[in-house]
């Protein structure tokens, strides 16, 4: 099997009443941990790269890391997206680069310049059948404590009404009081601005800033038809918390020993969000 699309497994996540993990990878032993634990689980997987993973390993690694992982684990359906692409252009060379699904993140910009800047990137995307996601609402910012820097990314369902009249993406995050990074506190999810637009619309939603959300929220975000649910902070803190535990054992300077027990321990974190997302069994 090669590299799929996200198109088929979001129709059938929506029908079907469950969610896709999506997850930020940026090294081989992220990417073989993710795998492993959706074969294990027979899950489809979306591995997803952002801006900070694309500076440091650069397209061509990613890639070919993904392409192997696909070799590795031939009866799960996995996709390769792009997290937050902020440019045409981002999104044009991930597209060349063999990416097949596409985020254009224009939630900073006014609604209009957002669904022109998105329709650009769904003109071209559509022509080589990889499927568009766009945002609206823009996650909130935290600091390093988990402090809130900015509140301003609760989507008014009548903007996103307005977005969607300009601009069909094949799938949409919707700001809804989420955010990236750590929470500190209990965040404030507004389920109800999703209920409302699920009144007019049955594009398939992305929820952003799961790491450290609560689980009976995210259950009920994708009762709500949530299809992609996003972990990235969570995935990188985990690697780290047990590659430090790996530190002290007897590794004798094996560094791949060192990410053998931290790849084998982030393997059974993955499969409690694949059971969360309710996609086990369903490759």
């Amino acid at each position: 099997m090669s590299l799929v699309t996200t198109t088929e497994m979001f129709k059938k996540a929506y029908d079907g009443g469950y969610a896709i993990g999506a997850f930020n990878v940026n090294n081989m032993e992220i990417v073989q941990g993710i795998t492993e634990a959706a074969g294990e689980l027979k899950s489809p997987v979306i591995l997803q790269v952002s801006k900070g993973a694309r500076a440091y390993a650069n397209h061509t690694y990613l890639v070919k890391l993904v392409e192997a992982a696909v070799i590795e684990n031939p009866e799960i359906p996995i996709a390769l997206h792009l997290d937050h692409g902020d440019s045409f252009d981002i999104c044009m060379k991930s597209l060349k680069n063999g990416f097949t699904s596409l985020m254009i993140d224009g939630s900073t910009k006014p609604i209009e310049e957002n669904a022109r800047l998105t329709n650009e990137v769904i003109k071209v995307a559509k022509c080589f059948d990889v499927p568009v996601e766009a945002e609206i609402g823009e996650l909130l910012r935290l600091d390093e404590a988990g402090a809130q820097m900015e509140n301003k990314n609760v989507a008014n369902p009548e903007q996103v009404r307005q977005f969607l009249d300009l601009c069909q993406p094949d799938s949409l995050a919707i700001g809804i009081g989420n955010a990236h990074g750590y929470y500190k506190g209990e965040p404030d999810i507004k389920l109800e601005v999703l209920e409302e637009v699920r009144k007019f619309t049955d594009i398939p939603f992305v929820l952003h800033g799961c790491t450290g959300m609560r689980e009976d929220i995210i259950k009920e975000a994708i009762k709500l038809g949530v299809a992609k649910i996003n972990f990235g902070t969570e995935i990188r803190y985990k690697y780290v918390e047990h590659y430090e535990e790996a530190l002290k054992t007897n590794h004798q300077g094996h560094s791949w020993k060192l990410s053998q027990l931290a790849n084998d321990a982030l393997t059974e974190d993955i499969k409690k969000i694949i059971r969360l997302a309710g996609s086990e069994g369903k490759a």
